[in-house]
């Protein structure tokens, strides 16, 4: 029960608060640790292989040691004072959720939208993706917001709730260790191919129960909100699978159905242009609102998750009882 509750609270934490700038962030310094492990791996090793072979210790040391300092910390805090334990967790868990953050983020696309200011808007989308946006019109702004919120329904707030409920703040820690490894060394390019293979893998891996958990709540979601839960279903059934990830697809597709719209197309990355694969039928073309809906979206299914985290707790303390 206890343990529903801490994530209960460090949810609302981060709903209320977000990441302000002033509070020290644990993901920095992951940021920080990764940067220079490559760098002194990068100085010791240079064939492809031992590089392959470092990749594999980058997420046992980033991820693990994120584990292990949680972990240690809350036992020194738990043994000046269990309360003091609870109240660093709940600090600790909202630090590796990011729903305020998100909404932020998709909202300055949406205003910019709304003031007909398209330089702003392809400024604030520039801020929470990779391709350029130099170039987009409207509805490939709003392609690339609603995209990025709603993929990050998984990464940034159902995934690491889901392993808090497991594990605590360790697990969670260790899990946005593994997130934050794999958008820094994760890539499918000539420099991280060797050293970022076992970070991009264990990323999938962890991913791959949420994503399909966000999936259904989304679905769940939909309907609750009168929109098309048939055709949710329906899309992630026919085009999850097409996306280059084996998870972000699931959550995209869910909206894209939800919506009526199409997600997927070309983007171009470093002035290099690539296709991703369709996804949703396109029963209208993308509007700024459709930014609107897909964050309506998000916090009916972290606020779903964490109502089902707290039923399913009390549940267990009620048979307890009973017994």
């Amino acid at each position: 029960m206890i343990v529903s509750l801490v994530i209960m609270a460090a949810y609302l934490l981060d709903r209320l608060i977000g990441d302000p700038r002033w509070l020290p962030h644990p993901v920095i310094g992951m940021g920080h640790a990764i940067s220079a492990l490559e760098k002194a791996i990068r100085r010791k090793v240079r064939s492809d292989r031992g590089l392959k072979r470092a990749g594999i210790l980058l997420p046992f040391i980033v991820a693990g040691g994120s584990f292990v300092l949680a972990w240690g910390l809350l036992r020194v805090l738990a043994w000046i004072h269990p309360w003091l334990s609870v109240v660093v967790e709940i600090f600790l868990i909202a630090t590796t959720i990011a729903s305020k953050g998100l909404k932020d983020a998709g909202m300055a696309v949406y205003r910019a939208l709304q003031a007909n200011d398209l330089t702003a808007a392809r400024r604030e989308l520039g801020m929470i993706v990779g391709r350029d946006t130099q170039q987009l019109d409207e509805p490939e702004i709003v392609r690339g917001t609603v995209e990025t919120v709603a993929e990050n329904i998984v990464d940034a707030i159902i995934s690491p709730l889901f392993y808090a409920l497991i594990g605590g703040a360790p697990l969670a820690l260790a899990y946005r260790a593994v997130n934050t490894l794999d958008s820094m060394v994760g890539y499918k390019n000539e420099k991280y191919l060797h050293l970022g293979w076992a970070s991009a893998r264990l990323d999938d891996v962890a991913n791959y129960i949420p994503a399909r958990m966000t999936a259904v709540m989304l679905v769940i979601a939909s309907w609750l909100y009168r929109l098309d839960a048939a055709r949710s279903w329906r899309t992630i059934k026919r085009d999850a699978r097409l996306h280059p990830s084996p998870n972000s697809g699931f959550p995209e597709s869910a909206v894209a159905g939800a919506l009526g719209i199409r997600l997927g197309g070309y983007n171009v990355y470093h002035g290099i242009r690539s296709f991703r694969a369709y996804m949703g039928e396109g029963i209208r073309p993308l509007e700024s609102k459709d930014i609107r809906h897909t964050i309506r979206l998000m916090f009916a299914v972290s606020t779903m998750f964490v109502g089902l985290c707290l039923m399913g707790a009390a549940g267990c303390f009620a048979l307890g009882w009973m017994q």
